[in-house]
């Protein structure tokens, strides 16, 4: 009996050092890095824009690739007030202007119309335009460090069938506050781990099955 119970809770100190070990590791899992030699294309993934704007110019600056895409977001109820002739400046046009501002061309930069609501709805724009177009087959994606490896997951689903799939890499922003060894000790990045921990998981149960 009581080797029984010396090996439960053996056993049980194991399963939770195991399961806090996995979850300390949990920031670092979710950003994703994988940055090819050169890319045909970035696409700068809507959100905390000026972090993404200002890794893809670092990211542009290094020859990494020549084109810069970014699908429109929705404005919701924002799009009620440009009816009535107020002049809004999306988050997707601020960054196409902020862009340029810094120095990359306006021609190699490609705003997609899509009303994008999430990263689904991003990836599913830029494959329709590829598909359109043709015109690639690596593209990296810029996004801020927590997100990105859900994003790789979406645009990997999306554009990953058949034999026309395309490359994804990844490039998390330099620019965040987001500290994935230590993600525990600020509220911000514990709000992130676990927003995309179950955005994940919510991905793979119910969204995925809209980019087949």
């Amino acid at each position: 009996m009581a080797k029984s119970r010396l090996l439960f809770f053996l056993i049980l100190i194991v399963v939770i050092v195991t399961y806090i070990g996995g979850c300390r590791r949990a920031g670092t899992w979710l950003v994703k890095e994988e940055i090819p030699p050169h890319a045909d294309a970035m696409v700068i993934l809507m959100g905390s824009f000026p972090e993404r704007v200002l890794q893809a110019y670092d990211s542009w600056k290094t020859g990494l690739a020549g084109r810069i895409i970014i699908v429109e977001e929705s404005m919701g109820p924002f799009s009620i007030l440009e009816e009535k002739g107020v002049n809004i400046v999306s988050n997707s046009e601020q960054a196409a202007t902020s862009l340029t501002e810094l120095g990359v061309p306006e021609d190699s930069i490609i705003l997609l119309p899509g009303d994008a609501l999430s990263t689904v709805d991003e990836a599913l724009a830029v494959k329709k335009y590829l598909a359109s177009t043709g015109s690639a087959d690596t593209i990296v994606l810029v996004s801020s460090p927590a997100h990105m490896r859900r994003a790789s997951m979406i645009f990997r689903a999306a554009l990953k069938e058949g034999r026309n799939s395309v490359y994804i890499g990844s490039v998390p922003s330099d620019y965040s506050s987001f500290n994935p060894d230590k993600w525990w000790r600020r509220k911000e990045d514990i709000q992130s781990v676990i927003s995309e921990l179950v955005k994940i998981g919510s991905f793979r149960l119910f969204e995925k099955k809209k980019l087949k």
